[in-house]
């Protein structure tokens, strides 16, 4: 996820303040479409549904939804349909063999963002003579959420053995008012590997189980991450939370700060807070990775180079003003950002490694990992005018997600 970071310069501050201005909360459910649903009708996102094989997504759930006339039901429609759903992304990715002419390519996570928001879409809209309660229609809803995304599809083999057993997160793609075409190389990992083996550095075997996450303040304030992840943290040797990051290069982030900086999610909504946590008195300003970022950092992964990132942006003790610090925060500091910025991902790494701390498995490793950014080819970067893909944006993409395959088989030996 792209690092936003209080000492960024005046154009993306800008963006940043007329995205705000500009935004409307998420409707509230039965109402109508939110900002992101509303995003479907565009062409790029129906051509990537349909190239992608999944444009019958959401008219199926619809007719599934249609047959309900329980409440029962539609929770079951909604379950069945989710893990459906992660189920048919994760096989088109690891599938073998060519893809039919015209398909986009099988690394693609694009396809299950759009098809679970025409999912969402649907059941936001339904009613099916059931007279609905909003607490109801968001059970649905956070049902639908949690089984397409693979929260509930976490497996691992039996005792613990010489298997090591690696748990890794992605996200959506993002920044789409930006540029609707924009797939996020995290989530095409979580993909990739969802269920496989790896070997590891050291010559053992990993398995490697992933879920991916959405790009909105409110659901990380709901405690998503907290729900995913505390049942797995205590029977897993690795843990990596992913996201995308910097142009050219991967960084390992050291620190991650107790601070939400502003910028805009999927659904056009702001945050600029501390980190909502449960127990906010013991909360910390600082988090920090247990990952064996030197190891990592000296090994040979891919061609992206991959630095151990200790950056960080800080109110000193005593002080009122941010100061930008190339080499960790000082005692007493207040958090403006953590390595991997003040977004999301840098949220879901403090999470991650604070719910890890109050585990009590400071031991385990685990932290975050920001991929390049994924870019289209040369003479298709216009969003208004280029194409939904092109060879080097899926070689962009599959360079990425091997290079991450190799980063946790590092991770993992250690």
């Amino acid at each position: 996820m792209t690092v936003i970071r209080a000492r960024l310069g005046a154009a993306v501050l800008t963006l940043c303040a007329s995205l705000t201005l500009g935004a409307a909360p998420a409707p509230a459910p039965g109402t109508g479409a939110t900002v992101e649903e509303q995003r479907l009708d565009k062409a790029a996102p129906q051509e990537i549904l349909r190239r992608g094989g999944f444009d019958d997504v959401g008219p199926a759930f619809a007719r599934a939804l249609a047959a309900a006339d329980s409440y029962a039901q539609a929770e079951r429609v909604a379950v069945r349909h989710g893990k459906r759903l992660w189920q048919r992304a994760v096989d088109r990715v690891q599938g073998q063999g060519p893809v039919p002419d015209g398909q986009l390519s099988r690394d693609d996570d694009r396809p299950l963002y759009w098809a679970r928001l025409a999912m969402t879409r649907e059941l936001r809209a339904w009613e099916g003579g059931l007279r609905l309660s909003k607490e109801r229609r968001e059970r649905l809803l956070r049902e639908l959420e949690r089984t397409s995304r693979g929260q509930d599809d976490i497996r691992y083999p039996q005792g613990r053995g010489k298997v090591r057993r690696v748990l890794l997160t992605g996200f959506d793609p993002f920044t789409l008012d930006r540029d609707i075409r924009i797939s996020n190389p995290s989530g095409a990992t979580a993909l990739a590997l969802d269920g496989t083996y790896i070997r590891t550095a050291d010559g053992g075997r990993a398995r490697v189980e992933t879920a991916v996450f959405p790009v909105r303040w409110q659901d990380f304030a709901d405690g998503v991450v907290e729900r995913a992840l505390r049942p797995w943290l205590p029977r897993v040797d690795t843990f990596t939370t992913v996201s995308q990051g910097r142009v050219g290069r991967f960084d390992v982030e050291r620190f991650n700060g107790a601070w939400r900086g502003g910028f805009p999610d999927n659904v056009n909504v702001s945050r600029t807070e501390t980190v909502p946590v449960a127990a906010p008195a013991s909360q910390p300003q600082w988090t920090r990775t247990s990952l064996p970022y030197k190891e990592i950092v000296a090994a040979d992964t891919g061609r992206f180079p991959v630095y151990d990132n200790t950056s960080v942006t800080e109110i000193p003790a005593g002080g009122k003003e941010p100061v930008t610090r190339a080499d960790g925060p000082t005692e007493g500091s207040t958090a403006r950002a953590g390595g991997g910025g003040n977004y999301l991902s840098n949220e879901i790494a403090y999470r991650a490694t604070l719910l890890r701390d109050r585990l009590g498995l400071r031991d385990l490793p685990g932290g975050h990992v920001h991929t390049p950014v994924l870019q289209f080819g040369a003479g298709n970067t216009d969003p208004a005018t280029g194409t939904v893909t092109d060879p080097e944006f899926v070689r962009n993409r599959l360079g990425i997600v091997a290079q991450v395959r190799s980063i946790v088989g590092v991770a993992a030996a250690h």
